[in-house]
């Protein structure tokens, strides 16, 4: 068993106000926890791992090329492998969210990757 402390977990922030914790993870599937400031969306991008994004508070946006859903609290979206997608916070408040990859990602995804 691995114990993952939120306060001592690795964190970033991509962007201002977009903190991403890296909870706990394996080759196999990892699990991010993040907030999103108002009005903040992530650039639309794709990666290797299949992905289930989870609002945990307020509302999320999730947009692919040909499809847009708006979560609210508990809601959940799968997302396939290489399907290119945006995760946007829409409203005033801020909002939290729990990603998790299949299989496991990189923690630095946002931090390594090239600007389209």
């Amino acid at each position: 068993m691995r114990e993952v402390d939120f306060e001592d977990a690795e964190t970033y922030e991509p962007d201002e106000g977009w903190r991403r914790v890296s909870m706990t993870g394996s080759e196999q599937f990892s699990f991010e926890w993040f907030e999103k400031p108002p009005r903040h969306s992530s650039p639309m991008h794709d990666h290797e791992n299949e992905q289930v994004c989870l609002c945990l508070t307020e509302e999320l946006t999730v947009a692919t090329e040909d499809d847009e859903v708006t979560l609210e609290r508990f809601d959940s979206v799968w997302l396939d492998a290489w399907e290119t997608h945006r995760v946007e916070n829409t409203g005033d408040e801020r909002a939290v969210g729990l990603d998790v990859f299949a299989p496991g990602r990189s923690f630095d995804f946002w931090t390594d990757r090239e600007e389209e």
